[in-house]
């Protein structure tokens, strides 16, 4: 029988998870796949797999980061970094260790309850606004990196000269629908922006029936920007209604703000397919084109 992708990771890694999560035992683990990373989640740790040497070179950085993070009071769980390594001249894959924050992302069916999503919306609220607060905190602008003026005609310049020659002539037509929707984003640095808000990424508990944040997770992207990526991320995962709650609720529901979302929205699989392409991870570049080719 054909072993599953989760199971060919932990027994590529086998030795050097069971030194890493010697408390959990391998029918206990479970795999998450990241865009960067495979992330080996254990009882109370996670360990954290480059998935190309570019992503290697950059967990020593990841590491710091989250360090940054942990000295401020987001109002939420962030992982704290354990342990890192890049075994030079041994075949052991670099990783990065992880405290686990517990908590699961929310399952889509419980904002069926107008009460429950009308909490979840709440949540939302207090974790961008916690964001934007430390995003105007010395500390975290020196730490972070700050969008550059001119990021957006960056990338879409780098789409049409690495990812056009590898679309269809449709797909063309249709990446340079969204692209052009780019140019009227206003160069904002207001708040400090997680990157990748997607649901996968932002965990809950229950409590009494009712969803708690519980934390936030994979914060490779983190940097000074505009908060209507990470608003356009809410929407991706959990659809309109939910993100005009939250809108309206943080006091965000004006005509600019919904059509940043709406643009930069419109790029998300093409922000996949352009990393991945210059990371060389062909199966995340081959995902992100699938509706280009």
């Amino acid at each position: 029988m054909e072993s599953s992708p989760t199971m060919g990771i932990i027994e590529m890694h086998r030795d050097l998870l069971s030194r890493l999560l010697p408390e959990d035992t391998v029918d206990q683990l479970t795999v998450h796949e990241g865009q960067f990373h495979h992330v080996v989640i254990g009882s109370d740790r996670v360990v954290c797999l480059a998935r190309t040497q570019a992503a290697a070179d950059r967990l020593a950085g990841r590491a710091a980061m989250l360090r940054a993070l942990a000295r401020i009071d987001l109002g939420f769980r962030t992982p704290q970094p354990l342990s890192e390594e890049g075994e030079q001249g041994t075949d052991e894959s670099p990783y990065l260790v992880l405290s686990r924050i517990p908590g699961a992302p929310l399952e889509e069916d419980v904002l069926g309850s107008p009460e429950v999503a009308e909490a979840v919306a709440r949540q939302y609220v207090t974790l961008l606004s916690g964001l934007a607060a430390a995003g105007n905190e010395e500390k975290m602008r020196a730490a972070l990196p700050e969008a550059p003026a001119g990021e957006w005609q960056e990338f879409a310049m780098g789409v049409r000269a690495e990812l056009f020659p590898l679309m269809s002539a449709g797909g063309r037509e249709r990446a340079e629908r969204e692209l052009v929707a780019l140019d009227a984003l206003p160069h904002l640095t207001t708040a400090m922006v997680h990157g990748d808000l997607g649901g996968e990424n932002v965990l809950w508990e229950t409590v009494d029936s009712v969803p708690r944040l519980s934390g936030v997770v994979d914060w490779d992207e983190v940097g000074i920007g505009d908060p209507a990526e990470d608003l356009a991320a809410i929407g991706a995962s959990y659809g309109e209604e939910l993100l005009g709650r939250v809108l309206a609720l943080g006091g965000w529901a004006d005509n600019g703000t919904a059509e940043r979302i709406s643009a930069i929205r419109g790029t998300f699989a093409l922000q996949q397919a352009l990393y991945a392409q210059r990371d060389g991870d062909e199966e995340e570049l081959a995902d992100g084109l699938s509706d280009y080719r």
